[in-house]
């Protein structure tokens, strides 16, 4: 059966977060969001090539639009990735020119190819040819010494020889060795302007601010200056930020869901889980932050991660934490 796809539009989006944006996680967060472009952890082209595809790229079809983000430096490699997640019916491929961690490096993946944007250009265009759906990358503004706005400039211009769909810039530097991925989210100071004068330098290519960002005001300011606005982790502790934005930043008529109907709304999700053989805390760890500064939030959040370590734990454990909420 030949995949549907979505459109997409990426004023807003959640960014791919290792052992955070898993499928739970994606499915929570659309019930708070419809209009918000979600994305996967990033996924190597060799586990995708050698892997279990449905334990990776399987996910539950209330997620669209949905992009997939790729590891990886081969150009045939992720050309053939790209077909596949175009097959499992993804709305974007996204190449991860980001990732500053070792073990990533190690393999030629993240933000060490921004010292090769031929390579990305080679890249991006077997990707292209491979599939009808857009190709994207997330980067860096620069690593270790190579932080000029003129290497982020060559690079980028590079790279959009290969008619790259998009830009996703996270507003900081990579150091590539002395710092751990934390520390590289925390360290290396955010410069916004530079991601803006990239717009202005480029005017006809998409660029999607990202880094550090934890508000809807902050968001609708960015808005003023680019395309669209990547959100991380706020987005994960604080997911009911979402709730207004279909209304608010995409413009829809659409009503806020509340918290205690999204809590509802995850019940028969739950339990269909638990019935294949999963664990609770692995659904419920993402909806800690849900009630975040809210009354009797660190209740709901106290209990869920106490009850969860249950060998049965149950759905019950959701029902009981909401009443004490409400």
């Amino acid at each position: 059966m030949r995949a549907i796809h979505h459109k997409v539009d990426r004023k807003l989006s959640v960014a791919p977060m290792m052992d955070w944006t898993d499928r739970h996680a994606r499915y929570f967060l659309r019930l708070i969001t419809n209009q918000t472009l979600l994305y996967t952890e990033m996924v190597t082209t060799g586990a995708v090539l050698n892997g279990d595809r449905k334990k990776l790229l399987g996910y539950n079809q209330s997620e669209h639009p949905i992009a997939l983000q790729l590891g990886g430096c081969s150009p045939s490699d992720l050309a053939e990735c790209a077909k596949i997640g175009e097959d499992y019916g993804y709305d974007e491929i996204n190449l991860n020119i980001g990732c500053p961690s070792d073990r990533v490096q190690s393999g030629r993946i993240g933000a060490c190819l921004m010292a090769e944007p031929e390579l990305v250009s080679e890249c991006i265009t077997a990707m292209k040819k491979a599939v009808s759906l857009p190709i994207t990358v997330k980067h860096r503004i620069g690593i270790d010494d190579q932080d000029a706005y003129e290497h982020l400039f060559h690079f980028v211009k590079l790279v959009s020889v290969s008619e790259c769909d998009s830009f996703t810039v996270h507003a900081r530097k990579a150091i590539l060795s002395g710092l751990s991925p934390k520390q590289n989210r925390e360290i290396p100071p955010l410069i916004y302007e530079r991601v803006y004068q990239l717009k202005e330098d480029f005017p006809n290519l998409e660029f999607i601010i990202n880094g550090g960002i934890r508000s809807l005001e902050e968001t609708v300011e960015h808005l003023k200056q680019v395309d669209g606005v990547m959100i991380g982790r706020e987005a994960y502790h604080n997911p009911y930020m979402l709730a207004s934005v279909d209304r608010d930043i995409f413009e829809q008529d659409a009503t806020p869901i509340s918290r205690i109907e999204i809590v509802e709304a995850m019940l028969p999700y739950t339990e269909n889980y638990l019935k294949s053989g999963g664990k609770l805390q692995h659904i419920t760890r993402h909806m800690l932050g849900l009630f975040h500064a809210q009354p009797n939030g660190k209740l709901w959040r106290r209990y869920l991660s106490e009850s969860v370590t249950q060998s049965n734990a149950g759905v019950e454990v959701l029902i009981k934490a909401l009443s004490l909420i409400r």
